[in-house]
């Protein structure tokens, strides 16, 4: 029996084509871009290690085997790694989920591959735990702030979550933590493309989407002005 006090394994979704930082991305993947001297990778896996995390999984694509070479078993950053690679079709978010799900076990933390997110993640496993939902999205109140806001949250829940059409009321958005269990992707046929929002707005309506507030902001290299900041935050921090 697993111990309920261990941290969950984390699924890092890496398998985009990363259009938006081309022409860096046409060679490397956006895993592997330098944010102040160092693989974005490489970052993310040694704060996943301060966090307690012991397992994680990196699900690749794009010019994943320079991923594999570069970060191997994991065991230079104390961690074990796993990967779950696309294959011959790019298979979306969730679809790429599902198809990890032999790697993962039966509830899993999800982050994305271009995003660091300075928040401490056992608080938002026990809220996890606690709700009995089949999943747990970690939103922020953000008010239309860096994107617009996609989530009516209230009361430890997650009432709504709609990233093709927010409404008014809705002022938060989805920080980019994430807790599923193995059932929350059991609608998810096998080998299609399919995308995370859609499960997440599908188990919101259905009651089963647990809600966790947190209040620090959220850095990505997933566009250039984004990079831009990361590297700046990660220059000051380690001065």
């Amino acid at each position: 029996m697993s111990d309920p006090g261990a941290m969950l394994p984390v699924a890092i979704l890496m398998g985009g084509l990363a259009t938006r930082l081309r022409p860096i991305t046409l060679t490397i993947p956006k895993a592997l871009v330098e944010v102040s001297g160092k693989p974005f990778v490489h970052r993310q896996l040694d704060y996943l290690r301060g966090q307690g995390v012991r397992r994680v999984v990196l699900l690749i694509g794009h010019l994943g085997e320079q991923i594999e070479a570069s970060v191997g078993d994991g065991s230079a950053f104390g961690i074990e790694v796993a990967y779950s690679p696309d294959g011959p079709t790019r298979l979306g978010t969730a679809g790429a989920l599902r198809r990890a799900l032999p790697f993962l076990g039966p509830a899993f933390f999800v982050l994305y591959g271009d995003s660091f997110l300075p928040i401490d993640f056992a608080p938002a496993q026990a809220a996890f735990h606690a709700s009995g939902k089949l999943a747990l999205m970690t939103v922020l109140e953000n008010a239309d702030r860096w994107d617009k806001s996609n989530a009516y949250y209230r009361d430890d829940v997650v009432i709504e979550y709609n990233k093709a059409a927010p409404r008014p009321e809705m002022r938060h958005i989805d920080y980019g933590l994430s807790v599923f269990t193995d059932g929350a992707l059991r609608d998810v046929p096998e080998g299609q493309p399919v995308d995370l929002a859609t499960v997440c707005h599908r188990l919101s309506i259905a009651g089963q989407l647990a809600g966790y507030e947190v209040t620090n902001r959220f850095y990505e290299i997933g566009s250039p002005e984004g990079l831009r900041e990361t590297t700046n935050y990660f220059a000051v921090k380690e001065k």
